[in-house]
């Protein structure tokens, strides 16, 4: 084995060389597009630097070659490579060598699903409630209890009821004496008193009086309350049972505050329970709660999901995927943000091997995508890998990113987009957005379908109210279409 034995000069070069390479990886980038081209003392027919700088003191400029104040290297910054609207160039072989990868900016359509966690409820508005038509006494009681899941028209109680017993009796002496019109008289009397119509038919078909009634449940479903006992007296309008109807629940969700505008009612749903594995259960959105709760700021979304054979029980937990619907817009992969709290960057590739970072206006988020809103158009290419040692060394050389609001200005002085022309039915109206049904769009390949359009002047929807057959025209913007035209639809 041959051992290699080094000079103290040597060796104090390799350690010199060692905490090069730990250095900060903006130097190790800058020194990965020094190797990666001749060096430039040698080089031929390079233009002048303009400085001499060390990538650990970006801010520190020296007039030429030699050492900075910790005593590294300076490295030239030629013209080719210097701050200006082309951005900051990276050689192709240490761009490889970085694993840079470039994406494209792509415009079409963005459908975005929503989940969030609910508790599945009765269908409130398939309640019915027992009561007592007439004061009187409880003779029997059924074996009833609250939990049971009863079907429609079963027996609660036997209730005396002492006043029909003697109206009864009337009702059948005027039958037996008078003639037609007194006896339509006194079976008026009866429904006056809160007979069911079975009742009256039967006192009239048996020919005697009935003064014992059985209050049974008007539908099937699970008993949630049973305040009847036997012996007891009840008054006229006394509840005696509620009943909840099991045909359907509601699927109570907790969207939040933040998502609760990519919610709609009549948007479609889908329910996945743990106790029915690989199983889904379709509905739709019923109601958006006015209310949003302030501990979890979250916002109850009402699903109705359909329960045939009431497998689906009040108190599960469920998770709830809300599809919306797609529309038309720009998005490049997820991965090519560049979030630093205060802005959101991309960085935008360029020929030449020249890169620019570029602050943007993001949108929704959904399988690995991103909405633009402002700030790049479709055809544009991107860093989606690597573009954060990109976004050091311009750091380093002090290169800005071009703000959104030269975007926005570029947008401004741009050709007004095209007008859209739409007819819809009006589902919500306020000051400053109309959500519509609106039929198929061909223009712009937009299916018919329910959405919301900004206003592009409040005095558009005057006159307008919920249900209304309109046509309108409408732009595409960065913030989403804008309805600049809006009328009554002519009748067709």
């Amino acid at each position: 084995m041959t051992v290699l034995s080094m000079s103290p000069p040597r060796l104090a070069l390799a350690g010199a060389a060692v905490a090069v390479l730990a250095g900060a990886g903006g130097y190790g980038l800058a020194h990965l597009q020094k190797a990666s081209a001749p060096a430039p003392v040698a080089a031929a027919g390079r233009p002048k630097p303009l400085y001499w700088y060390d990538p650990m003191i970006p801010l520190e400029h020296h007039q030429g070659p030699g050492k900075s104040s910790m005593n590294m290297d300076l490295i030239p910054k030629y013209a080719d490579a210097a701050v200006g609207v082309s951005g900051v160039r990276i050689d192709p072989a240490a761009a490889q060598n970085l694993g840079v990868r470039i994406a494209t900016v792509r415009r079409g359509d963005f459908a975005q699903s929503l989940d969030a966690a609910g508790v599945l409820d009765f269908n409130q508005r398939q309640v019915a409630v027992v009561q007592a038509r007439a004061a009187g006494f409880v003779q029997r009681v059924y074996a009833r209890a609250p939990g049971d899941i009863v079907p429609a028209g079963a027996p609660i109680a036997d209730l005396l009821v002492p006043s029909w017993g003697g109206a009864q009796a009337e009702y059948l002496a005027v039958r037996r004496a008078g003639g037609p019109a007194l006896e339509a008289a006194a079976r008026q009397r009866l429904r006056l008193l809160g007979m069911p119509e079975g009742l009256i038919e039967a006192v009239a078909r048996d020919g005697r009086a009935r003064p014992v009634v059985t209050v049974s449940t008007p539908q099937g479903g699970a008993i949630q309350t049973l305040e009847v006992r036997q012996g007891m007296t009840v008054n006229t309008g006394q509840t005696l049972a509620q009943v909840a109807g099991l045909a359907s629940v509601w699927l109570n969700a907790a969207v939040p505050e933040a998502l609760a505008g990519q919610v709609r009612v009549g948007q479609s749903a889908r329910a996945e329970l743990a106790a029915f594995p690989g199983e889904t259960f379709s509905g739709r959105v019923t109601a958006i709660l006015p209310t949003t709760q302030a501990d979890s700021r979250t916002l109850q979304v009402r699903v109705e999901l359909a329960n045939p054979g009431a497998r689906l029980r009040p108190g599960m937990f469920a998770t709830v995927h809300l599809a919306s619907a797609g529309r038309p817009a720009l998005f490049l992969p997820s991965e090519a943000v560049i979030r630093t709290g205060k802005r959101t960057l991309v960085m935008l590739a360029e020929d030449g091997g020249r890169f620019q970072p570029v602050e943007v206006q993001v949108g929704r988020e959904d399988g690995g995508r991103t909405e633009i809103l402002a700030g790049l158009e479709a055809g544009q290419n991107v860093v989606v890998s690597g573009q954060f040692l990109i976004d050091s060394e311009a750091s380093l050389a002090g290169l800005r990113a071009r703000p959104l609001a030269t975007a926005q200005a570029a947008a401004s002085v741009a050709p007004s987009a095209a007008l859209y022309d739409g007819r819809g039915r009006v589902e919500t109206l306020t000051s400053g957005a109309i959500t519509l049904s609106h039929h198929a769009i061909p223009a712009i390949g937009w299916p018919a379908m329910t959405m919301t359009f900004k206003l592009g002047a409040p005095g558009l929807a005057k006159g307008l109210k919920i249900g209304d057959q309109v046509s309108f025209g409408f732009q595409q913007t960065p913030e989403g279409p804008v309805v600049r035209r809006l009328g009554p639809a002519a009748a067709q």
